[in-house]
């Protein structure tokens, strides 16, 4: 009789340990399941370190050997005009003619053509001198006093300006982007009464460089948006 009371005994003990083992497990998993999923974001400017730049002329004529040699003038004005002003050879490449021809063109009114032969052609600038090319650009004008006449409208037609460091600028981003979700996520927990823990899980968005407006396309915003998730502690 005695040996079943102390058995019993025993068993109620493990009972209630083992509930309250079980009460503190959910307790410790309720609290570890608290969290709070935040964005962070961070922007930069930067100056652009690339430029291309298109330099396209345009010529008539009905005589294709004239208009081979005329095309070939123009394009030697333009590069000595560019490495005048700060360019190199490195930075400069010349672009087969393109050539279009009224007489095949089955859309095109014969009686009314003057110049049987349009042609286009390109010098392209692709530097790091993106200063340099800036003035220029304003400068293309200049070229009236050798015989070279370009439209304004296309002195800075397909300019591009890029920026191609991003690596170098990516970890101060990341860290600033993570202070900001870090930020958004305490002002949750104060608003919960809560107490912020650690980093759950954390996701690097897509970094985005774009243009900071229109007027001024070299200089760029660098965008990059986390996604970070915290434990929330009671």
């Amino acid at each position: 009789m005695k040996t079943r009371w102390i058995g019993a005994a025993i068993l109620a003990v493990g009972v209630a340990l083992s509930g309250l083992f079980v009460s503190s497990g959910i307790k410790e998993v309720a609290a570890r399941d608290r969290v709070v999923s935040v964005r962070g974001l961070a922007e930069k400017e930067v100056k652009a370190n690339h430029v291309v730049w298109p330099i396209t002329y345009k010529t008539t004529g009905n005589d294709l050997q004239s208009i081979y040699a005329e095309v070939n003038a123009t394009a030697a004005k333009i590069v000595k005009f560019l490495k005048d002003n700060g360019l190199t050879d490195a930075d400069i490449s010349l672009n087969s003619p393109e050539i279009e021809d009224l007489q095949t063109d089955r859309w095109t009114d014969k009686s009314k053509i003057q110049d049987r032969y349009n042609v286009k052609n390109t010098v392209t600038v692709a530097s790091d001198k993106v200063d340099i090319v800036r003035k220029l650009v304003n400068r293309m004008g200049e070229l009236l006093k050798v015989g070279v006449a370009i439209s304004p409208a296309d002195y800075g037609e397909g300019i591009k300006y890029e920026y191609t460091e991003l690596n170098k600028i990516k970890p101060e981003m990341i860290k600033a982007a993570t202070i900001d979700a870090r930020a958004a996520a305490q002002k949750f927990a104060d608003d919960s009464e809560s107490e912020l823990g650690k980093i759950k899980e954390a996701t690097q968005g897509y970094f985005e460089i774009e243009d900071r407006d229109a007027y001024t396309p070299y200089i760029k915003t660098v965008r990059v948006v986390t996604n970070v998730v915290f434990f929330l502690k009671s």
